[in-house]
């Protein structure tokens, strides 16, 4: 299917590894010329490889060494790379931590990297795709943002503040070629999603995927497909949203978390 993503330019945050890296991979083998950024030069260069090696229709890859979870980064970010067409919001950090063990400084890290960073980034972004009627701002949510894990209560808070960020933009493009959607992933596949699996399962020394099995067992009950996500799974609906294609969903929460949501929520 061509998406008619040949000559757009897109930003993703957080883009070294995991859902970020897929999604700056499917997009430059859509044609579409992809900032990737990151705060590790080593990770950054490996993964701008990466991405380069999936490159197809004229697209191509730029790597920016910044930080948009401070606003110095964010800044820096900007001023490399001052006007796009698609800004995927995908940065963020989790861990499980039991509610009475989350200090305030977890509280503030938590809201800084996950909601502020795309925030800092939107309100550069969001007026000139407005002032050229096109463009498309993804937030990177989780279903965590409205089924909310008990033992990650503050990453699940920062999720349905994305949620809200998003709603509330989208209600600022009404007549224009403008969108923006929330993506809620469920749990992805991924070297950090492995081990967070071993740390909240009982039994830690089972294989990987027996602690799967418990996790979606006894962690996520409500999974249908009961299997952790592939990162390119969640990357193709990313692309759909950011193309022309896609023009006709906007200030939704698109799920992709293999049915955790309930029909009611």
């Amino acid at each position: 299917m061509d998406l008619k993503l040949i000559g757009k330019t897109a930003l993703v945050t957080g883009s070294t590894a995991g859902i970020g890296l897929a999604i700056a991979e499917r997009l430059v083998g859509e044609g579409v010329d992809v900032v990737i950024s990151g705060r590790n030069q080593h990770k950054l260069d490996e993964a701008a490889a990466k991405v380069a090696a999936k490159a197809a229709l004229g697209g191509k890859v730029r790597a920016v060494l910044a930080d948009p979870a401070t606003a110095e980064g964010a800044a820096a970010l900007i001023t490399a790379v001052p006007d796009i067409d698609i800004l995927v919001n995908n940065l963020g950090i989790y861990e499980a931590k039991p509610f009475a063990d989350i200090s305030d400084e977890d509280w503030h890290s938590f809201f800084e990297v996950n909601v502020v960073s795309g925030a800092r980034l939107a309100r550069h972004y969001f007026p000139r795709m407005l002032a050229k009627d096109w463009g498309r701002v993804i937030f990177i949510a989780s279903e965590s943002g409205l089924v909310i894990p008990g033992e990650m209560i503050h990453y699940g808070m920062t999720k349905t503040a994305q949620l809200a960020i998003a709603r509330g933009l989208a209600e600022q493009t009404r007549g224009t070629g403008v969108t923006v959607n929330s993506v809620l992933p469920g749990p992805t596949r991924s070297e950090g999603i492995v081990e967070f699996i071993r740390s909240v399962v009982d039994n830690k020394d089972a294989s990987e995927a027996e602690r799967e099995t418990e996790f979606f067992t006894k962690l996520r009950p409500l999974s249908l497909i009961r299997r952790l996500i592939e990162a390119d799974e969640i990357a193709a609906q990313v692309a759909l949203l950011a193309s022309p294609l896609g023009a006709v969903t906007n200030g939704a929460s698109v799920r992709v978390e293999g049915g955790i949501i309930p029909t009611i929520a």
